[in-house]
């Protein structure tokens, strides 16, 4: 019999292209799972082989458990039951009495076979993924083996991976047989073993296709910095050049256009634009809105925006057919872009100065024009009249150094009466409302006077409620609602 279970072990790590280690473990797996059909289907079973001799142990095992928590008495044992036949023995150990060593010939072979086949198949696609994964590979090329509901069954080597229907491009008609390059998008581990996820939809599909068109990207002279795709429309990539030698739009285009035109054979005639990338966020949306020119631009830091301002003629090229140019340069960007005539700009610049002028006037009684020369020194809030440096203020040719001094504290009395109003208002607001990430004192005092004080009041608003309640945009709103009511789903 060890001899025979020697012969086994070394056939099926042939055959199957796996080590002797896991036909070892599985048929260990195998016989301890028949031999608990002898015992009890709850008992905890141990085989051990020997890898030398093929010789086998079966023990019958206990673990030592608080006798609080033993649940299975068939595989459990409460530790003052088990000191009084092991007196050192520790919670988390096992206690082992041997087993006559259960025959083949007495067991189910059919099922142990199939748990030997199950665990070897699971051990076969693993190393198979594994050596795929070893290569780096995160573009691949397979044939459509078949589709499913859409998605379609790529053969990749000896693995099987899956294109869902969302990662195609649109409009495009795979059959089966068809040659496919796609990007590995991730791999899900289920039930059945791992699965590679493509997709031909991904921005990074774009990049990883310069990359093999661009051999200077692989040099390191040339770096892709971004991409932002509506696929099988229209994709926008932004690069960068390491060495100043090189033109990096020109690289990426090629001679006569050659590169940009394999990369967009590849993705069903999709235009591309290139972009030079900008370490100044203002200039690299600029770049990216090309090819409509911008007359200026206004960068709202705090909510990561910025107002964009392009004359008539350029209003519909920017903003492109069914905006889909202003859409792929926020994303290549990663910035909200605003887009605005100059009309519409020095309307919204005037409301915005009148509402200042209208702040400065009521909280820190004074006239139109000393408030209108803050606006005109750049001044936006309070707490900047209160706490810019003195230095900075008494540059102001319009202002000498008492009114400077009197401006500072008028606008420093104001934010401390508020803070102290706020922290009036502040009371019977619970903790957990105010250590929802986002949230800040101002916002929930005025949740506190709409009688909004604890997490689950702000989990059982509408964004439309909070945006209302609060003065805050939809977004700030949403994101606050959704961590507001995470903790239901926990």
């Amino acid at each position: 019999m060890s001899r025979e279970v020697l012969l086994l072990v070394d056939a099926l790590a042939r055959e199957k292209n796996v080590s002797k280690e896991i036909v070892f473990t599985a048929l260990e797996m195998a016989l301890a799972s028949a031999t608990k059909k002898w015992i009890h289907d709850d008992a905890d079973v141990r085989v051990s082989i020997n890898r030398e001799t093929g010789d086998y142990e079966a023990f019958r095992r206990w673990e030592v458990l608080l006798d609080a928590e033993v649940e299975n008495d068939e595989a459990q044992m409460g530790v003052i039951d088990a000191r009084e036949q092991f007196p050192d023995i520790q919670i988390g150990e096992f206690i082992e009495e041997p087993l006559e060593p259960v025959d083949f010939g007495r067991i189910g072979a059919q099922a142990a076979k199939q748990v030997i086949l199950q665990k070897i198949r699971d051990a076969e696609r693993e190393q198979i993924l594994n050596d795929f994964l070893e290569r780096q590979e995160s573009l691949v090329v397979g044939s459509v083996k078949r589709i499913e509901r859409g998605n379609a069954i790529i053969e990749v080597g000896r693995m099987e991976a899956v294109l869902p229907r969302d990662q195609q491009i649109p409009k495009e008609n795979l059959r089966v047989g068809d040659r496919v390059r796609a990007f590995l998008l991730r791999i899900d581990r289920g039930a059945r073993g791992p699965q590679l996820v493509l997709s031909r939809s991904a921005p990074q599909f774009i990049m990883k296709l310069f990359e093999l068109e661009v051999p200077e990207i692989e040099d390191g002279l040339l770096e892709i910095k971004a991409a932002a795709r509506d696929a099988g429309l229209r994709a926008k990539i932004a690069v960068k050049a390491n060495d100043s030698r090189i033109d990096p739009i020109g690289t990426c285009v090629g001679l006569r256009g050659s590169r940009v035109t394999a990369v967009r054979n590849e993705l069903g005639g999709e235009n591309v634009d290139i972009v030079l990338w900008s370490p100044e966020a203002a200039q690299f949306v600029i770049n990216a809105l090309a090819p409509a020119e911008v007359s200026s631009i206004v960068v709202d830091e705090e909510a990561h925006s910025m107002d964009v301002v392009v004359d008539d003629n350029n209003l519909a090229m920017a903003i492109g057919r069914g905006g889909q140019n202003v859409k792929l340069a926020s994303e290549l960007t990663g910035w909200n872009i605003n887009l605005m005539t100059v009309e519409d700009a020095a309307q919204k610049s005037e409301v915005e100065r009148g509402r200042l002028r209208a702040l400065f006037c009521d909280k820190m009684d004074v006239d139109e024009e000393v408030a209108d020369i803050l606006i005109e020194e750049g001044f936006s809030s309070l707490e900047e009249v209160a706490y810019v440096p003195i230095a900075e203020m008494l540059e102001i040719e319009a202002f000498d150094e008492d009114t400077v001094n009197e401006l500072r504290q008028r606008a420093r009395n104001v934010l401390l009466t508020e803070a102290i109003v706020n922290e009036e208002q502040l009371e019977g607001v619970s903790d957990d409302l105010l250590s929802i990430d986002g949230m800040d004192k101002a916002l929930a005092a005025s949740l506190a006077k709409a009688n909004v004080k604890t997490r689950d009041d702000l989990a059982d608003l509408a964004v439309d409620e909070l945006v209302e309640i609060g003065s805050i945009d939809e977004a700030r709103a949403k994101d606050l609602i959704t961590k507001a009511r995470a903790h239901w789903f926990e």
